[in-house]
């Protein structure tokens, strides 16, 4: 392993520690990490959460969002926040969905991110 991705890994990994911080802070509920790395190149990981309510997803969001800029990092962008049931923050190698109960239910990210790929299934 270079030292430019040791660094790239420790940076995706603070940057999950900070998003999962700040959804502990405001008590987000169902909070679900899963790796997509060899699934996308979009992201290595994406954070699923559940708020309350509408003003409560968006106050999740608006938590990740202050968190992470304490680390000095800084979102690539924010999507969602006016209609606040379904709030995309994305940190480039960590995608944060904070999301009303009922819209995460009908897009079920879990079922379609936790889907085994071919190598997946012959590695294990």
């Amino acid at each position: 392993m270079t030292t430019a991705s040791a660094s790239a890994v420790s940076d995706s990994d603070l940057l999950c520690e900070r998003v999962l911080a700040a959804l502990e802070e405001l008590k987000a509920k169902e909070v679900r990490v899963i790796d997509v790395r060899g699934k996308t190149s979009v992201a290595d990981t994406l954070v699923i959460a559940s708020g309350t309510s509408t003003r409560h997803v968006k106050a999740l969001a608006d938590e990740v969002v202050r968190f992470v800029k304490q680390a000095g990092m800084f979102p690539l962008g924010v999507e969602g926040q006016t209609e606040a049931e379904w709030v995309l923050v994305d940190l480039g190698d960590v995608i944060v969905h904070v999301m009303l109960p009922r819209i995460r239910e009908f897009y079920g990210l879990e079922r379609l991110w936790s889907v085994e790929t071919p190598a997946d299934a012959a590695a294990g």
